[in-house]
């Protein structure tokens, strides 16, 4: 795996202060799909919030299908440290209070450019990526701050219910949707990799 300087500087930063996380190369078979098309972002953090009973939180969006809830995520923008971006996205989904306590993955999600590049062509990859930390509550009311996120509920799972999320996630109904700009089943294949790589950091480490 290959960052970018500036975002290889944040990462041995913050393992040095979170622990070192799991890295994971993932190419995935639809490079259309929107997070590789949009340019107000260089990645993005994923927030594994646990709960004080011990159940992680999950969400849904208003256009997402029926039952497709997932981690909550949020964009990394331009410029913006990825430490930074996760204490904001925190605040915007949820409105809580947490305490950062693992760097748990980076993830590099790799696929073949529009119009059927070869995976093997480097300059005609799409690249983007996930940094994955595990957060715990300290306070707060769960509720979005931002109506821009348009999470219509949330979920609570135990973490050893990730990985029948991703599956969900892997068979929603296919259909294309500007809402997301692709297709629902590449949305899925891609949201699905960070649901089946957390449960084994989680227990690795005894969180």
């Amino acid at each position: 795996m290959q960052l970018a300087p500036e975002l290889h500087a944040q990462v041995e930063t913050l393992s040095m202060r979170y622990g070192s996380p799991v890295r994971t190369t993932v190419m995935l078979p639809d490079g259309s799909f929107a997070p590789f098309a949009k340019s107000d972002r260089i990645g993005e953090v994923c927030m594994v919030i646990r709960r004080p009973t011990g159940h992680l939180l999950t969400a849904r969006k208003t256009f997402y299908p029926h039952n497709a809830y997932r981690l909550l995520t949020g964009g990394i923008e331009h410029g913006e440290p990825i430490e930074a971006a996760l204490r904001r996205e925190v605040v915007e989904e949820t409105s809580l209070t947490v305490d950062i306590r693992r760097f748990l993955a980076v993830i590099a999600y790799t696929a073949p450019a529009p119009g059927g590049a070869s995976p093997s062509d480097a300059d005609s990859l799409n690249h983007f990526y996930t940094f994955v930390f595990l957060l715990d509550e300290i306070s707060g009311t769960l509720a979005p701050q931002d109506p821009e996120e348009r999470i219509a509920g949330f979920r609570e799972v135990l973490p050893e219910e990730l990985p029948t999320l991703a599956t969900r996630l892997e068979q929603v109904p296919d259909a294309d949707d500007p809402e997301i700009g692709g297709r629902w089943r590449s949305w899925g294949m891609f949201r699905a990799v960070c649901h089946r790589g957390v449960p084994a950091p989680l227990t690795a480490t005894g969180m």
